[in-house]
């Protein structure tokens, strides 16, 4: 108990690194959260300060969610009394799945600034990415013919992460892969997670007035410009 505690514990301190929030106030001397859509997240560092700032963003909260289900994870059995089993689920993959909740959990609610945070998706893809690579490369592709045809981040997302688990149903049932239960059952839990924190954005899409990305192109940034 106590090493899935120490995994929980650091693996949430590490996710809530305030990534977009220190990166503004380095970068620009601002808060990001005071600006744009006022998510402390990686899109909206792209759309306030531009892609430099943004992809730097992007870059370590992906890393948040990477190491804590690649590394932090592994911590567990320096204690040793593991189980080789949790229930029915594997427990290798059980843990992996707790660290990177928990790295997610951080970045959504940051111990270090005030608990408002961003949205995890991308924490989400990096710890999936440590995980099952397959899976998350085929639901990148599906979020990127999302944004390409609708223009809306949030839109993209929202289906991305609701996709994930419907993919791995498909690549356990139908293509006879080895997926564990835990993962299918746990990466729904964060697809509702991701999907209750745009609700503010599933509102503005239903109303017609959510921002769209106007261009592919490398952005300055509204405070750069």
């Amino acid at each position: 108990m106590l090493s899935f505690l120490a995994v929980i514990l650091l693996s949430y301190l590490l996710g809530s690194i305030p990534t977009s929030v220190w990166v503004g106030k380095i970068y620009k001397k601002v808060d990001i959260r005071e600006h744009g859509s006022g998510n402390a997240g990686a899109t909206n560092t792209f759309r306030v300060l531009g892609w430099k700032a943004g992809s730097v963003v992007a870059l370590i909260d992906m890393t948040k969610g990477f190491v804590a289900a690649g590394y932090i994870s592994t911590i567990a059995y320096t204690f040793g009394g593991v189980p080789e089993t949790v229930g029915p689920w594997e427990t290798e993959i059980f843990i992996q799945l707790l660290a990177g909740m928990s790295a997610i959990t951080g970045h959504m609610y940051p111990l270090y600034a005030n608990f408002k945070g961003g949205k995890g998706v991308i924490t989400a893809a990096g710890m999936l990415f440590a995980i099952e690579p397959i899976s998350i490369s085929i639901v990148l592709a599906v979020f990127l013919i999302v944004l390409g045809t609708s223009r809306y981040v949030s839109l993209s997302s929202i289906i991305a992460s609701l996709a994930y688990p419907i993919t791995l149903l498909v690549m356990r049932y139908f293509i006879g892969m080895d997926i564990d239960g835990s993962l299918i059952v746990l990466t729904s839990i964060i697809a509702l997670f991701i999907v209750f924190k745009h609700k503010d954005n599933i509102s503005r899409l239903l109303a017609g007035n959510e921002n769209r990305i106007s261009s592919f192109s490398p952005a300055k940034g509204k405070l750069n410009e």
